[in-house]
């Protein structure tokens, strides 16, 4: 069987992590079954269109690493591949199920139909039971029909459900499923604006692109009924396509399903990257933007509904590809962690060499200095990130844990003073400074400054504790930051000693009683 799949998102806004997630359990299942995986743009909602939210979905697959072999970009032998520019095809099947009886024209107006739902006390279904009551082709004569279609008089085309019928479907992920057909409406499928809706849409893009499996979300799972109904309407149950519904990715706390208000009110996205809504200006952050890696976001998605069965984690997309199956997939929702997501970001950042890391932080800090700070040479800026780079979830949090290397103190954290800084620590450290003057090795290493305090703290019986605390006050203004002597190393003699003076020159002790 030859696997062909398919991810049809609607260009009506950002997409959403669960959409990506989506389009990912789809490019994996294909990817491991040696199969072909087609990006479709599911445009036929004019009305709640948004201009680039299509570049916007390809943008954010590109950046994942999700790479589609058929698509609006990438042209296909099934093209095209955006449904606004198949109308044509939609109208030729609809046409089809009304010639074999198994759809209908609807002349209701809006108006007409919202009375009817007042008069049924706000529950109306346009079904078996009320169809020969309202306005279509089934109710009127043939002669009225035909002269309402040639004076134009809008209509939609609805499909004529069957009564009571046993419908009876298989889905991957939830095993088989049954509805009666006397529990199901008739669906629109053709609109009055000359679109189709989803329903027929992809039923017919579906069949006519060999689709072999549809992997979609569960809020799809009540259409199933009316799609599995479509396929024997047009006669195609033999060729119809295998179904997987993929459950949701639930909001950190409480119930629901995850949404932008969680991620606003929690403070992480929900989106893959940045998005600008046009309209109002606002900026919907995304997980590029806030510092993540794409294989961390995958890895983090990947997991949100599927595992392998053991407690292993960390995944590269290669590997996910190899291990993914649609039969590891849960039935039930997946709670969303932030606290989780960074820690997948924590990660892989500390798997990437120092170097990978240097060569992204480097445009950051090029950006932050605007000429305030010198930016020190790639083989110093490696060695920063080499020491800090545990104590971080993000690139850009490297500064945080790194500023003092750029920038000297120019304030020193008052607590520590008064905890650390002696009436003698003054002359110790100057005696620390003549010692660290002295030194001549061609390269400074940690090894050449731990040598030289330890061995003038043996000789004098000071405290090594004492002394590590005021030379880190010295040197980073506060209690923080990696081993005192790879912070040396790294700013050097003179400037450690520069640091030195200017922390004697500024700190003034109290005198102790």
């Amino acid at each position: 069987m030859s696997i062909r799949v398919r991810f049809a998102p609607s260009p009506t806004g950002p997409l959403h992590m669960g959409g990506v997630r989506t389009a990912l359990y789809n490019y994996l299942f294909a990817r491991n079954r040696g199969g072909v995986f087609i990006l479709r743009i599911e445009d036929t909602d004019q009305n709640r269109f948004v201009q680039g939210a299509e570049e916007y979905i390809m943008e954010a697959l590109d950046w994942c690493g999700i790479r589609v072999d058929e698509g609006v970009r990438e042209g296909g032998p099934s093209g095209p591949y955006r449904q606004s520019e198949r109308k044509e095809i939609y109208r030729q099947y609809a046409q089809q199920l009304i010639d074999n009886g198994r759809a209908y024209y609807a002349f209701d107006t809006g108006g007409e139909i919202e009375k009817r739902r007042r008069e049924a006390g706000g529950i109306f279904a346009y079904d078996q039971n009320t169809r020969m009551e309202m306005r279509n082709s089934l109710s009127l004569s043939e002669e009225e029909v035909k002269k309402m279609l040639v004076s134009g008089v809008p209509y939609v085309i609805r499909f004529k459900m069957p009564a009571d019928e046993e419908i009876i479907m298989q889905d991957i992920i939830r095993g088989e499923v049954r509805v009666n057909s006397n529990t199901l409406d008739d669906k629109v499928l053709y609109k009055s604006d000359g679109m189709p809706t989803y329903h027929l849409a992809h039923v017919v893009d579906d069949h006519l692109m060999e689709i072999s499996h549809v992997i979609r979300g569960e809020e799809w799972l009540p259409s199933l009924p009316l799609h599995y109904m479509l396929y024997k309407a047009f006669g195609w149950s033999g060729s119809m396509p295998r179904f997987a519904h993929l459950p949701l990715i639930l909001k950190p706390t409480g119930s629901g399903k995850l949404s932008k208000r969680d991620g606003d009110k929690m403070g992480f996205p929900v989106f893959p990257i940045d998005w600008k809504n046009s309209e109002t200006g606002e900026v919907y952050p995304g997980y590029r933007e806030a510092g993540y890696f794409p294989e961390a976001f995958v890895n983090i998605l990947a997991l949100l509904g599927w595992n392998d069965q053991t407690d292993r984690e960390i995944y590269s997309m290669d590997e996910l590809i190899k291990v993914f199956s649609l039969e590891r997939v849960g039935k039930a929702g997946s709670r969303f962690d932030p606290d989780k997501a960074r820690w997948f970001n924590h990660q892989y950042l500390i798997k990437k060499s120092d170097r990978e890391i240097s060569k992204e932080w480097v445009k950051i800090l090029e950006a932050k200095s605007h000429g305030s700070f010198r930016l020190p040479d790639s083989g110093t800026l490696e060695k920063i990130v080499g020491l800090v780079k545990e104590r971080v979830d993000f690139v850009p949090g490297l500064w945080d844990q790194a500023w003092f290397f750029f920038e000297a103190p120019q304030v020193y954290d008052e607590k520590t003073v008064r905890k650390r800084w002696k009436e003698e620590t003054p002359g110790i450290l100057k005696e620390i400074m003549e010692e660290i003057r002295g030194i001549k090795a061609e390269k400074e290493d940690p090894e050449v400054y731990e040598k030289v305090i330890k061995d003038m703290t043996g000789k004098h019986q000071w405290s090594l504790g004492g002394v590590m605390n005021a030379l880190r006050l010295c040197l980073v203004g506060k209690p923080m930051g990696p081993g005192v002597f790879d912070i040396m190393a790294v700013l050097g003699k003179k400037e450690t000693i520069s640091r030195i003076e200017a922390a004697i020159n500024t700190i003034k002790t109290e005198p102790r009683i």
